[in-house]
């Protein structure tokens, strides 16, 4: 199956792509991943993007769908793809099923992770990880056993994200709603966008998209 993901930044979207992955030998197919693959392999849309950036300027939607042909020619015709990042226009949506359809491929489901936008403030801002072994913690949610030591390797140094406070996460929301705004009206006329509630635990979400893809 060929499926889009959505999801603003926290939903646990590259949790469950990666489950994706494991579960179901599926690709993820990341378009600033395959971007940075592209240049670091010299490849000659990679070299092509790296003139554009190294310029400063926005790589152009002719060249993420080379990088996308370029990807789907690769894999066997039975691996599923899961598109991270891209379409986020309706003219990348187009060209997108140009591409699949040029790989004998359609595109099967569009699943957005629907969020509550102020648990979503509170589930990110709320998080922070032991500094020596990495074990996540929350601060109401999942804290320590002992307060200020980790409960995996005895720590007592934390750290957070610069950017898990409550103004940036407003900002993501804001952006993600702008972005995935033009492309859903078009997947929802094809009647392919199902949405998932993204607020349950991570087995839950993997089951909700699980009923989807075999449904």
């Amino acid at each position: 199956m060929n499926i889009i993901l959505l999801g603003p930044p926290g939903a646990g979207k590259g949790t469950q792509a990666h489950r994706l992955v494991d579960h179901h030998g599926m690709r993820q197919l990341s378009t600033g991943d395959m971007l940075r693959a592209a240049v670091k392999a010299g490849t000659p849309v990679g070299k092509q993007a790296k003139a554009i950036m190294d310029a400063g300027e926005l790589v152009s939607d002719d060249i993420v769908s080379a990088l996308i042909d370029d990807e789907l020619a690769s894999m066997s015709a039975d691996t599923g793809a899961i598109f991270d990042g891209y379409p986020r226009t309706r003219a990348q949506a187009e060209q997108l099923d140009t591409l699949l359809a040029k790989h004998g491929r359609k595109l099967d489901r569009v699943i957005e992770l629907q969020v509550d936008e102020e648990a979503l403030v509170d589930r990110i801002t709320g998080r922070f990880t032991c500094a020596a072994c990495g074990e996540g913690y929350h601060d109401r949610h999942k804290p320590p056993q002992t307060e200020g030591v980790c409960d995996k390797c005895g720590s007592t140094e934390f750290k957070r994200r610069p950017d898990d406070n409550e103004e940036t996460v407003r900002h993501r929301m804001e952006v993600y709603r702008s972005e995935t705004a033009p492309i859903l009206p078009y997947y929802e006329e094809q009647g392919l966008v199902a949405r998932v509630d993204g607020m349950g635990s991570i087995e839950e979400v993997s089951s909700s998209i699980d009923a989807l893809l075999e449904g």
